[in-house]
């Protein structure tokens, strides 16, 4: 079968399915950062030599990310389907996908998050507190946007790893590229459309992993 036959036959299917696995992945990197990025400011905001030392929070939203973290997506995806069911009334297609992959990817952003606001100059964050700047104040004007190139940096190694998560999905019915290569690659021995959805996977890696180092260097001031 020639590249016009391939495409002409299997192109629509490849097209639906590299959008599907774009939106797992964007719906739950935007929902991921929603919820990371308060548990890596709080971890950060309430470590012992933090704005706020607070040992008990401190203990356990880190104890939360750590466990979250610790568990293998394949396994996290199984074990939550009761409450998969019961968010989004499904376990199929793209809104069963989301909500573990959201599950699974927070508490990575929250750690990503948290790596990022420790790179910032401590001389920074104790001259805003000379000038009496409130917490929320050296939160946002210090902590987050000094970070924001390694935050946008952070993001890339977010969206890959998400983008990697909805191929697993894919092996419980959660759709995108991930789906077509196990059902026609592996199921039906057509290995052609395997080799296709790959390459279209490492297309949409490495764009977007060039979108968030030009970023980065857009805003970085250093540079």
């Amino acid at each position: 079968m020639d590249l016009g036959q391939f495409f002409g036959r299997y192109g629509a299917l490849l097209a639906e399915g590299t959008w599907a696995s774009l939106e797992m992945t964007i719906i739950s990197t935007i929902m991921a950062y929603i919820i990371g990025i308060p548990l890596g400011v709080l971890v950060v905001v309430t470590a012992k030599n933090g704005l706020r030392p607070h040992r008990a929070i401190n203990a356990v939203v880190g104890w939360i990310i750590n466990i979250t973290r610790s568990i293998p997506f394949i396994v996290l995806l199984v074990f939550i389907l009761p409450f998969t069911r019961l968010v989004v009334g499904t376990t199929l297609g793209i809104p069963g996908a989301i909500v573990p992959l959201i599950v699974a990817a927070a508490p990575f952003v929250g750690r990503m998050v948290e790596q990022s606001l420790a790179e910032v100059d401590s001389g920074l964050v104790e001259a805003a507190q000379s000038f009496g700047a409130t917490t929320w104040q050296i939160i946002y004007k210090v902590y987050l946007r000094e970070s924001l190139p390694s935050l946008i940096r952070g993001m890339s190694i977010v969206f890959i790893t998400i983008f990697g998560y909805s191929a697993m999905a894919g092996t419980v019915g959660g759709g995108g590229l991930g789906d077509i290569a196990i059902r026609y690659g592996y199921q039906r021995y057509q290995y052609d459309v395997m080799i296709a959805s790959v390459i279209l996977c490492i297309i949409v890696v490495q764009v977007f992993q060039s979108i968030g180092d030009i970023a980065a260097r857009a805003i970085d001031k250093r540079k």
